[in-house]
């Protein structure tokens, strides 16, 4: 990645600040000082902290459209992408959801806007709603929905999420405290392959088609 520009700067220091002090305890001028440079010279890039939130939303978008594209996961509506997983390498989703609590804790940015969310969910309604779409509800659902297209266990969908997203979910905690993080990743890898191997097994014969690439 190349030099970050001042407006990239901006985003990217206000959100290290959001991440340690909340979003309502930083000040524009704050965050400027953290810039190296001026208040009235940071609004020459965005209109207030306001505008600076919305353009880091706007950039965790763009930062998972990416991320996607990179590792070729599918993309559509539910049934699209549930049948797309069925064809798609057991080896590739495992690397893939790696990538994700990868993205979650140890990219700069998107491991700053966990913490955000994190500090936040309990005083700023706004705040509340992104931390479930992001981290807690919305995936659980999104993959409630997903392995229970994928197996046909629709009423023990929401169970098969827990059993997988539930261990991730604690290890992003215990990721932050952790003075040994290789042992966090160790751990993750070997749950990923433990479910991957029971997922497999529970999928519809006709459909169990993710077997391991030489």
């Amino acid at each position: 990645m190349g030099v970050e520009t001042t407006k990239q700067k901006i985003l990217t220091e206000a959100l290290k600040l959001f991440s340690q002090n909340g979003y309502e305890a930083v000040s524009v001028e704050q965050i400027a000082n953290a810039v190296g440079i001026k208040a009235p010279s940071l609004y020459k890039h965005y209109k207030g902290k306001r505008d600076i939130f919305d353009h880091i939303l706007q950039r965790m978008n763009e930062m998972d459209l990416e991320r996607a594209k990179k590792y070729e996961m599918p993309e559509g509506d539910l049934n699209k992408i549930a049948s797309a997983y069925c064809e798609t390498p057991i080896e590739k989703i495992k690397t893939y959801s790696i990538s994700l609590f990868l993205h979650w804790t140890e990219e700069e940015f998107s491991g700053n806007f966990r913490k955000m969310l994190t500090l936040e969910q309990y005083r700023n309604p706004e705040m509340s709603q992104l931390y479930q779409q992001y981290l807690s509800g919305g995936p659980l659902q999104y993959m409630a929905e997903l392995f229970g297209s994928m197996t046909g266990e629709t009423n023990d969908s929401i169970q098969i999420a827990l059993e997988f997203y539930g261990p991730i979910f604690l290890l992003y905690s215990a990721y932050d405290g952790a003075d040994n993080k290789e042992i966090i990743i160790a751990a993750l890898k070997q749950h990923i392959d433990r479910f991957s191997q029971q997922l497999d097994s529970a999928m519809p014969k006709e459909s169990a088609k993710n077997d391991v690439e030489a």
